[in-house]
């Protein structure tokens, strides 16, 4: 079993103790209770409240198991630790004797005198203030509660806190602990906290805690359900993976032996109806008379195996694990035997179809089994709980009834699974399918399958030829049949528009019909630059398929509304229909789309600025996103931007390299030229210009393949940077004159403003300040407008420098600081050649370019240089040539005029 190294879910609870330190250090103590059931982390909050009692002296003791049935347990503890600090070992020795002693007639002057000689001992230690922790006072007896409760009113007036634990489930009527309780607390001598069961999110957040990382969320909720958000439980039930863990069964079990022999037989047979269950019902499976029934609850009760509903007509166990261990210490037959009689019951109680079809399958009668799950299969199915249909058709799979179509089960089952995101399951179940209705003579049947398989295969991987081949194979398989043959249509357009083939997407789309396919047009608009037509296309396909339930398509159309406006730079409309389609999908169960949007959603975050939360996003999406490599690949893209943000290059190298791999794979443009574009910035931040161009160049031709736009406007002004510091102007102009074809002859609104910024960075290295200040301006607005982060802030950065060589530097410390007001630490290589930077110089020349350009500035020949550098002649020409390309100029003299503008007082 692994603990959490953090305290979850009790910062309020720390915080009720921290007072009550301070309060104790200031001479007002107190008697503090931390009362919760077993495992619910009182031992780890007291030990969390002792270690934060910096300047105290820490008593710790605590009672055991029989101390309720012997005098003074847990006061002898007590005594003895105190007998072992030096200033009360004479006090502690003498209290210890006198707990050795018979009360002599008068029990009440031996309390008395008890107290006494406690207080005496804590007077001794008046110097510093004492926390006296005691554990387990559940199992205290009465002498040692009468002397705490003496002792609680005149710990007010001295610098004593006193913190105490004990089981609230433990506190049967004839535990001592229950009267004292009651007395201190309505006499106000103590103060009672209780420790709640941990929330899903707080379950969650100790739980990846415990793992190192985030646990995917259908983990998560296994996790809560199981451990009933109880921390010990959640330790042991992830150290056990799918079994009861054997110490907390056996604790159950422990417990299940001091029951009475009708309670015991009552437990276990509600134990095979589950986590709750009907009062009818149980009376009905174990026949006995009502009143051994009712005493055999009370117990039940009494002990905190079971507590009751309000309506009292059914019941829940305590703890799921107390529901586990009872049905797993059940003998075979007497199980069986059981859930027989409960699915008679059941079925004659009209009980709904899938508790039937457990009750059935577990008393090992197939036939009925399966009826009952196909049924039960079907309504959750359109309820939208795909991951219970999915469950359902599952046990309809394994108790198959003869005569059945194993292929028609397969062809549902396939379906629920790539809505829950078991990508990896409907791939098989739709290979057996197709597999089957083509032994049976079925082709058609066959091609009907081929839509959604292949949409599953492109989740795993498959490229656009493989998965265009699988669909082209159905069209002959589905000849003559017009709505399957527009089926294959459809998909086809999907497939061609995933890969930004959009005239192809376009034409298999005119041979398709119906919702599904006026979502992948609506998309191909878009990216056609048409943005009116494609976003008011697919607002209609949510509203018709949503409408109609038909919730794959609904889904669908809001990923790709959603999706493409992150990708568009559009990202106040991205966050609407992120954020409606998640909620959307979290509802009708459709895991695989709702965790593409969390990715995209992710992608927001990150471009608006919030790297924290964008990582927080993507982390979570890759955990969930189990079957599903387009959710991973995006989520690899934020994480690896996320890292850049906050300059973790190696971390950021790590997610783009892989993303870039898994991209590449399925060459598509979407996949991998995020990644790349990634890996561009990397290396300019890294300032190796030629790996960035290199970068930047593979990504132009990606997007020049396909006359792309929308993936292509980061580049230009990468692109542009990398040029500028690794070749100069004159290659810098050219690159932007390829990339400014494409994103004019799209049209799209949030790709234009990166031309006005990259040509604002080539007026400045060529020294025109004043074309370069028009253009920068036009550039920092559009990215504000457009809340885009990163090249707004860089944009802040590039008019300081303009400011700064335009000799106005007022203007120039203030961009600077708005910059580093909205990102704060900057990378250190945005800041070169701005006032903050430490250099006049523009991230144009390398460090010795620089140095050399000062020379040849200042009229010393090349081998005047090389013997002042101490390097050859030869080395020095180089350098002057290379610093002649990156300015574009030809002569020296020009060399000199360019220092001049960015060194004026040179």
């Amino acid at each position: 079993m692994h603990s959490s190294p953090v305290l979850i879910g009790r910062a309020d609870l720390l915080d009720l103790a921290g007072r009550r330190l301070a309060e104790a250090a200031g001479g007002a103590g107190a008697l503090l209770f931390l009362a919760g059931e077993a495992g619910i982390g009182k031992t780890r909050l007291l030990g969390e409240i002792s270690r934060r009692a910096t300047g105290f002296l820490v008593v710790a003791a605590g009672a055991a198991p029989g101390d309720a049935g012997s005098a003074a347990g847990l006061l002898t503890d007590l005594g003895a630790r105190l007998s072992r600090i030096a200033a009360t070992a004479e006090a502690g020795a003498r209290m210890t004797e006198r707990l050795r002693e018979e009360p002599a007639g008068d029990p009440d002057r031996h309390r008395r005198l008890l107290v006494t000689d406690l207080v005496e001992l804590l007077d001794q230690l008046a110097e510093r203030p004492v926390l006296i922790t005691l554990e387990d006072l559940h199992w205290a007896d009465d002498l040692t509660l009468e002397v705490l409760a003496r002792l609680a009113p005149r710990a007010r007036s001295r610098p004593l806190l006193v913190v105490g634990t004990y089981r609230s489930d433990e506190l049967y009527p004839r535990v001592p602990m229950r009267i004292w309780r009651t007395r201190l607390l309505t006499q106000r001598h103590a103060e009672e906290v209780r420790l709640p069961r941990l929330g899903r999110a707080d379950t969650a957040a100790l739980a990846a805690a415990i793992a190192g990382s985030t646990l995917p969320n259908p983990a998560v909720t296994a996790v809560f359900d199981r451990s009933d958000g109880i921390p010990l439980h959640v330790e042991e039930f992830l150290a056990a993976a799918d079994r009861v863990p054997d110490t907390l069964a056996d604790a159950v079990l422990f417990r299940a032996e001091q029951l009475s022999p009708d309670a015991r037989a009552l437990a276990g047979a509600a134990s095979v109806l589950g986590r709750s269950f009907d009062l009818d019902l149980l009376a009905a499976i174990t026949g006995g008379p009502p009143e051994v029934l009712d005493g055999a609850l009370r117990e039940l009760g009494e002990r905190f195996f079971v507590q009751a509903r309000a309506d009292g007509t059914a019941f829940d166990f305590r703890h799921a694990l107390i529901r586990d261990a009872l049905y797993a210490d059940l003998t075979p037959l007497r199980r069986r035997e059981l859930h027989g009689r409960a699915a008679e019951a059941a079925a004659a109680a009209g009980f709904a179809a899938a508790f039937l079809s457990d009750q059935y399958e577990r008393a090992q009668r197939p036939e009925e089994a399966f009826r009952y799950a196909v049924s039960a299969a079907a309504e959750a199915a359109a309820l939208s709980a795909h991951q219970e249909a999915a469950e359902l058709y599952r046990r309809a799979l394994r108790t198959l009834a003869a005569g059945a179509s194993r292929a028609a089960l397969l062809t549902a089952f396939a379906g629920e699974l790539a809505a829950i995101d078991d990508n990896d399951g409907a791939d098989r179940a739709y290979a057996e399918a197709y597999r089957l209705r083509l032994h049976a003579g079925e082709p058609l049947a066959a091609a009907a399958l081929l839509p959604g398989w292949v949409a599953v295969r492109h989740l795993l991987g498959d490229g656009l030829d493989r998965r265009t081949e699988m669909l082209r194979a159905g069209l002959p398989l589905a000849a003559g049949d017009g709505e399957v043959l527009g089926q294959l249509h459809a998909a086809l357009a999907a497939a061609y528009m995933l890969d930004r083939r959009l005239p192809e997407a376009l034409d298999h789309g005119r041979l398709a019909h119906g919702c599904d396919v006026d979502a992948t047009v609506g998309s191909v608009l878009l990216f056609l630059g048409r943005l009116d037509e494609g976003y008011a296309l697919l607002e209609s396909v949510i509203e018709r398929a949503a409408a109609a339930d038909r919730e794959r398509e609904a889904a669908r159309a809001y990923r790709m509304l959603g999706s493409s406006a992150s990708v568009l730079v559009d990202y106040d409309r991205a966050e609407r229909w992120l954020a409606e389609g998640i909620a959307y999908a979290d509802r009708v169960e459709r895991f695989n789309d709702r965790h593409y949007m969390a990715a995209h959603l992710a992608h927001v975050r990150w471009a608006t600025g919030d790297f924290d939360g964008a990582a927080a996003r993507a982390r979570a999406a890759l955990a969930d996103g189990r079957g599903g490599i387009t959710t991973r690949i995006t989520a690899l893209h934020v994480l690896g931007y996320a890292a850049l943000g906050r300059s973790d290059l190696a971390a950021a190298r790590a997610a783009l390299t892989e993303a870039a791999e898994l991209g590449g794979a399925m060459r598509e443009l979407q996949r991998v030229s995020p990644a790349w574009w990634g890996l561009a910035e990397l290396a300019l931040l890294e300032e190796d210009a030629d790996a960035a161009i290199a970068w930047c160049e593979e990504g132009y031709a990606a997007s020049a393949a396909v006359r792309d736009a929308s993936y292509l406007f980061p580049y230009a002004v990468s692109g542009t940077r990398a040029y500028l510091a690794g070749k100069g102007p004159t290659q810098a102009r050219d690159w932007l004159g390829r990339v400014a074809g494409l994103l004019v002859e799209r049209q799209i609104p949030g790709t234009l403003g990166a031309l006005d910024h990259a040509w604002g960075l080539i007026h400045l290295a060529e020294g025109q300040t004043g074309k370069a200040r028009a253009s920068l301006s036009a550039a920092a607005a559009f990215w504000a407008g457009r809340r885009r982060f990163w090249e707004g802030t860089a944009v802040l950065l590039d008019q300081a420098r303009c400011a700064h060589r335009s000799r106005r530097p007022g203007d120039a410390a203030a961009l600077v600081a708005a910059a580093r007001a909205a990102w704060d630490p900057l990378p250190a290589v945005w800041l070169a050649g701005t006032p903050a930077g430490g250099s006049a110089a523009p991230p144009l020349l390398t460090a010795r370019e620089l140095e050399i350009a000062r020379l040849v500035a200042s009229g010393r020949t090349d081998r005047e240089i090389a013997g002042e550098l101490v390097i050859s002649p030869r080395t020095v020409a180089a350098h002057v040539e290379h610093i002649r390309t990156k300015l574009g100029v030809t002569r020296r003299t020009q060399i000199a005029s360019w220092l001049a503008t960015v060194e004026p007082s040179s």
